[in-house]
């Protein structure tokens, strides 16, 4: 059963709340990582950084960030070393995803998409496994090595 952590700012939060419950039958644990309330206030930033956090400590496999467009919540997450977030809006690329890229946190647009697309998204993207050979491995690491290049631990600082 895999780990799936789900999280939404206040743009994001109706769809969110709007899946727990489909979410709960899928063959998954779910690990919601907030907003638990509406929060006007609240910004997209830390829900990704929460999202993210889950997936490289192990507490998931995999996450599903909501913002009110999704990119937003790509780009926050894209910012942390080891994960691959991508905004999706069409099954091929939520498959795709995961299959060439090794995609490990879905972004979705609360405000964009409704809650049926949001499952098919979902569920192409659960049900995707990386090919994990050839030019799909050849092509992550050489991903992996940019991110390593950049990584604050690998710049010099002085």
């Amino acid at each position: 059963m895999r780990k799936i952590a789900l999280a939404a700012d206040h743009g994001g939060f109706a769809l969110k709340m709007d899946l727990i419950s489909w979410l709960e039958t899928q063959d998954i644990e779910l690990l919601d990582l907030g907003a638990k309330t509406f929060n006007a206030l609240d910004d997209y930033p830390d829900f990704a950084e929460y999202s993210a956090e889950a997936i490289n400590t192990g507490k998931a496999e995999r996450g599903i960030m909501i913002c009110g467009s999704g990119a937003g919540a790509a780009i926050a997450a894209n910012k942390i070393p080891g994960i691959r977030a991508a905004l999706c809006q069409d099954t091929y690329t939520a498959r795709q995803g995961v299959e060439h890229d090794n995609m490990n946190l879905l972004c979705l647009g609360g405000r964009v998409i409704g809650v049926e697309m949001a499952k098919e998204l979902i569920a192409s993207f659960l049900k995707a496994d990386f090919l994990n050979q050839g030019k799909y491995l050849r092509r992550l690491n050489k991903v992996l090595a940019i991110e390593s290049r950049y990584s604050p631990v690998n710049r010099n600082t002085t």
